[in-house]
């Protein structure tokens, strides 16, 4: 594996003393009972109850306004107090930076819903995941192969979460990414795994001309159907059934565009290789396809990476058992592989996403 900077920097030496190495092993060993607390410090109001009450507040003062226990206001706060979340001083609680993050910060708040409500329960089963290849912690919703057919049928806050988790990613990457893909005349677009039709709205909206065509699972299209109807430019949206896991299916052509955004991570890299294979088939010289990911080893902080990386056991123990966020060599190989070529990549769009842009290989 080969990085490049800022990462390769980073990652290439040690990072903390020997008393910080020794705190961080003691952090992950009680990882997830400091998730736990810190979740509920933000459910019940109590960081949002600090950041108001700026000269600080007791333990008392937390339980009348809270009207959790003596005991249970004892517990949150004493964690969050060796956590790091808050700051003690002359016998009153105040707001730390961590705390604040926690509460205020969109991508962290959207990160904690996921985690709990879609992968919390399952991460139990990650060992089985990677020794068996297969989604072993998603028994606890259901008894699908992966995720994505089960995902009409997820517990209402489960489908929540998974969804903002989805489109916080994304969404802010639209507008950036509309620009690069109608700057390129293109007046029919395919857009794959195109779930709940998010992107084609955008697209329409966009472009009054374009004509949109959503290939995905035939459940995903129902969804998809039931989100667009009566929208703006609704009636140049299109469905198309398709199982793109079955080696045989082909894509409809021709389109000037084929979009992928957030969907080849969903697949193994040998999986990934026949897909864009198929998608290479059905391409002339003109068509370009647009492939949009959070690529871990292409952000510019590394908080970022470290994100990425953890998203990527979502995958393993939940999803399928078998992809990840992808590093930036495997994808290159696998558009490779297919017979494509990158003709260019726009890196930092919206939150972090890579926009490659790719064509047949003469």
């Amino acid at each position: 594996m080969k990085l490049t900077s800022p990462q390769k920097e980073i990652y290439a030496s040690e990072r903390f003393s020997i008393l910080e190495a020794q705190r961080l092993a003691q952090e992950i060993a009680f990882g997830p009972i400091a998730f736990q607390i810190s979740r509920l410090m933000v459910k019940f109001g109590i960081f949002q109850l600090l950041i108001e009450h700026k000269e600080g507040l007791s333990i008392q003062d937390v339980v009348e306004r809270i009207k959790l226990s003596p005991y249970a206001v004892q517990i949150l706060l004493e964690s969050s107090l060796t956590i790091g979340t808050v700051l003690l001083k002359d016998e009153r609680f105040f707001i730390a930076k961590a705390g604040f993050f926690l509460l205020n910060d969109p991508m962290a708040r959207v990160n904690m819903d996921f985690n709990h409500d879609v992968n919390y329960l399952g991460m139990f089963d990650l060992e089985a995941a990677l020794l068996n290849g297969k989604p072993e912690g998603l028994k606890v919703f259901g008894s699908w192969p992966t995720i994505y057919e089960g995902l009409s049928q997820l517990p209402p806050q489960v489908q929540k979460s998974w969804f903002s988790f989805d489109h916080y990613y994304s969404d802010c990457s639209f507008p950036q990414a509309l620009e690069i893909v109608f700057g390129n005349n293109t007046k029919t677009l395919l857009d794959v795994g195109g779930n709940t039709g998010r992107f084609a709205l955008r697209c329409v909206d966009y472009n009054e001309d374009v004509e949109v065509t959503i290939m995905d699972l035939p459940q995903q299209l129902d969804l998809m159907r039931k989100h667009v109807a009566g929208k703006v430019g609704s009636e140049r949206i299109y469905g198309y059934g398709n199982d793109l896991l079955n080696p045989k299916s082909e894509f409809p052509k021709p389109f000037d565009a084929i979009w992928m955004s957030q969907f080849l991570d969903c697949f193994s890299n040998e999986e990934v290789t026949s897909i864009l294979s198929r998608a290479a088939a059905s391409m002339n010289e003109e068509t370009r396809l647009y492939i949009m990911e959070t690529i871990w080893d292409r952000q510019r902080f590394e908080t970022a990476s470290y994100c990425m990386a953890q998203i990527s056991v979502y995958f393993t123990a939940m999803a399928n058992g078998n992809s990840k966020m992808f590093y930036s060599g495997d994808l290159e190989k696998c558009i490779s592989d297919a017979g494509l070529m990158i003709e260019v990549i726009h890196d930092e769009l919206g939150m972090g996403h890579s926009l490659l842009v790719c064509k047949k290989r003469p």
